[in-house]
């Protein structure tokens, strides 16, 4: 081929290029333009592509380059939906003849959808409560925790960046609770927990509440009521539904807030276990004592009134008490009557380590029995 053939097939490719051209965009200020594919070559992609070119107009990136070897080329660009394919050619046709081959056989990069941490206060501490705390505590307590810091909290901090709270702030800001030292207390647990997690993300190197001086509280557990008491309180109620259910709070020693799910279950008091953690629910079991079981004679079943009515009626006899300390009264009669502390750990429902883990399924009724029976004074 001379040199005049070879200029002759050069200007019909750009002839031809020019004219395909036409048919697209024009060129943005980075040289590419918006190339529309037909639906006929639409058809020759793969069915789960289709419907995202058809919805995105059928458009394709298209770039003539004519620098270096691709001098009068042309190359189409896709690079969305996790896509990134690009084909070249001479002319259109055939660059569009290579995209779509490519495409057949590509398969999608998956999206790395990474949560953004949020870097101010407010904003990470509802990222905490949502993807943390609320996995680790009972819905109750978070929603407690959540109103502790929605009214003590997030007004002093909302518009601070996490890295800008120092421990002089956090210091004033825990003195101003100097004569509620409960809340003090519940508010510095909520406020290191926030700081730690926000330096394990990395926005901080140092926990500042670490620095700051604080007097924990001394939580009162609760005071045992006498044995002249606890007659005068069932005597009290004697032919009343209120007898058999201050009984039961008496010689079953379960929490407040466990006394609406308990139930009788053969020779037991069965209840839910408030303090076990993790999603699935822990029963915990108590013999019927000799001295609870005259008050369930013929009883296979019985409801409780709520915490509210029964603080009420205990306050009429015990003003000075509440419905804590009848726990605190179970457990100190088990202690006086040589109930063994495994088994009052189990009855109390506390939480034991080592090898009495998993207590609650490898000490038999039988031994829960023996030492219940020990509740006799």
């Amino acid at each position: 081929m001379n040199t005049k053939d070879t200029m002759l097939e050069l200007l019909a490719k750009i002839e031809e290029l020019q004219s395909a051209l036409a048919e697209s965009s024009p060129p943005n200020e980075s040289g590419n333009r918006r190339l529309k594919l037909t639906e006929k070559e639409i058809l020759q992609m793969p069915k789960n592509v289709r419907k995202k070119f058809r919805i995105q107009g059928r458009v394709v990136r298209l770039r003539v380059r004519t620098d270096g070897r691709y001098k009068h080329s042309v190359e189409i660009r896709y690079n969305r939906d996790g896509y990134n394919i690009s084909a070249s050619g001479t002319t259109i046709e055939i660059a569009k003849r290579r995209f779509i081959e490519k495409m057949s056989v590509a398969v999608p990069k998956e999206k790395n959808e990474t949560l953004t941490v949020p870097t101010n206060f407010d904003a990470f501490a509802v990222y905490w409560f949502e993807n943390f705390h609320k996995r680790k505590v009972k819905e109750n307590t978070y929603c407690e925790s959540i109103r502790l810091y929605n009214r003590h909290i997030k007004q002093a901090f909302e518009k601070y960046a996490v890295k800008d709270i120092n421990p002089i702030m956090l210091q004033a800001f825990l003195d101003s609770f100097a004569d509620r030292p409960k809340t003090a207390d519940d508010i510095h647990s909520q406020l290191n927990q926030i700081f730690t997690s926000a330096v394990k993300h990395g926005l901080i190197k140092l926990n500042p509440i670490g620095m700051c001086f604080h007097k924990q509280h001394e939580r009162e557990h609760g005071k045992a009521i006498s044995k002249e008491d606890e007659r005068r309180l069932l005597g009290t109620y004697e032919g009343t539904p209120f007898q058999m259910q201050f009984a039961i709070v008496l010689y079953a020693g379960l929490r407040p807030n466990e006394y609406a799910t308990a139930t009788i279950d053969g020779d037991f008091i069965k209840a839910v276990n408030s303090k076990r953690k993790g999603q699935k629910t822990a029963f915990k079991r108590i013999p019927i004592s000799p001295m609870l079981r005259p008050y369930l004679d013929g009883i296979t079943d019985f409801q409780t009134s709520s915490t509210i009515m029964l603080t009420k009626r205990l306050k009429k006899v015990l003003p000075s008490h509440t419905l804590y300390d009848m726990r605190t009264t179970f457990q100190t009669r088990c202690t006086e009557c040589g109930v063994s502390e495994v088994a009052i750990g189990l009855f109390m429902g506390n939480s034991i380590g080592g090898a009495l883990k998993e207590a609650y399924t490898d000490i038999s009724d039988e031994y829960l029995l023996r030492e219940g029976e020990k509740l006799n004074y």
